[in-house]
């Protein structure tokens, strides 16, 4: 049993290298955000992407609607994803990659010196292909970021009347626009702009290629010592928390982001900030990985955690405060009130 468990062990290791192929294999509808791959749930039919992650770097994995889904290795999570035993599991890949790992006694001679010598040399172009994706997802960082700050630059006030901001009913804040009609959002990691997520006219986001989103954010207002920070996901949410409250927040872009700036934030002002995460209710989705991404990152920093209250004749889809501000909005003018 031992000799099982250590060449599972070697195939979880050596999987790592290979870790963008097969979680886009297995995960077909992911996407690459930062250093993690984020997809739906595919066993639990989920609809959309966002609670699913998986660790590039290291192969852990977790989903945020579901406590009892997690794993520490791309092994783990091979037998998670087919329902099968963990050694099935780690065949599978082996053959998949061409390893050897489980060929011990198919060798001529002495089967483990050959398996220790293979091993070796597995071992050592591993390690040169991690070396080379780091160094090229180094560049590519380094390449959004100078292409942000120059479409930044080069970039006029954002329009209060641009489609996205009207329809989401916020002013532009501090946003720029490009000549062709995106807006430009700045996402920020250890104080240095270092990515922009475009809005088009038509409500479409999109990150910059290559640039970093896992632990950056971004911020409207200006924190200040002992005052209040709000924490949430998406920008129009930020927007309308900052528009009605008037405190700084700083918005995570997705729900999986959630714990990591809510730890950065935690150090900022020598850590006299009074977080507040202000979470999405994702109310039509199992498992509702809205409320337990915001729950997550409020315990591990000790933050408070606030959800919209919805009235009883809303509708269900509403899922954030935006769409809470909104639906008041209509409300109110209906009723003759005009806007807030």
């Amino acid at each position: 049993m031992s000799e099982v468990i250590v060449k599972i062990q070697r195939v979880a290791e050596a999987a790592l290298a290979y870790a963008d192929t097969l979680t886009s294999e297995w995960l077909p509808e992911g996407s690459r955000q930062g250093s993690e791959w984020v997809a739906r749930n595919m066993t639990r039919g989920d609809r959309s992407c966002g609670s699913f992650g998986v660790s590039l770097a290291t192969g852990k994995w977790n989903d945020f609607a579901d406590r009892s889904a997690h794993g520490g290795d791309l092994v783990s999570l091979y037998s998670y994803l087919n329902g099968c035993r963990q050694v099935d599991a780690a065949m599978a890949i082996d053959r998949r990659l061409g390893l050897g790992v489980f060929r011990w006694h198919g060798h001529a001679g002495n089967p483990d010196k050959t398996l220790t010598h293979h091993q070796h040399n597995v071992a050592e172009s591993q390690r040169q292909r991690r070396e080379a994706q780091e160094t090229a997802r180094a560049l590519a960082r380094q390449e959004a970021i100078g292409r942000a700050k120059s479409a930044w630059e080069r970039a006029l006030p954002a329009s209060p009347h641009h489609p996205y901001l009207a329809s989401r009913q916020v002013p532009p804040f501090d946003l720029r626009q490009c000549r062709r009609g995106s807006l430009l959002i700045p996402l920020y990691a250890g104080g240095e702009m270092v990515n922009l997520q475009r809005i088009l006219p038509d409500g479409t986001k999109r990150f910059l290629k290559g640039g970093q989103v896992q632990d950056a954010y971004a911020l409207l207002g200006r924190p200040v010592p002992g005052g209040r920070l709000f924490i949430c996901e998406g920008w129009a949410t930020g927007a309308t928390l900052h528009h009605l409250t008037g405190d700084p927040v700083v918005c995570a872009m997705h729900a999986g982001n959630l714990l990591a700036v809510a730890k950065s934030m935690r150090t900022v002002l020598n850590g006299s900030l009074d977080l507040v995460i202000a979470g999405d209710d994702d109310r039509q989705t199992s498992g509702n990985p809205g409320r337990q991404a915001a729950n997550d990152a409020a315990l591990a920093v000790g933050a408070l955690v606030l959800y919209p209250e919805w009235p009883d004749d809303c509708p269900d889809d509403l899922t954030d405060f935006n769409d809470l501000y909104r639906w008041y909005q209509v409300q109110r003018r209906d009723a003759g009130g005009g806007h807030d």
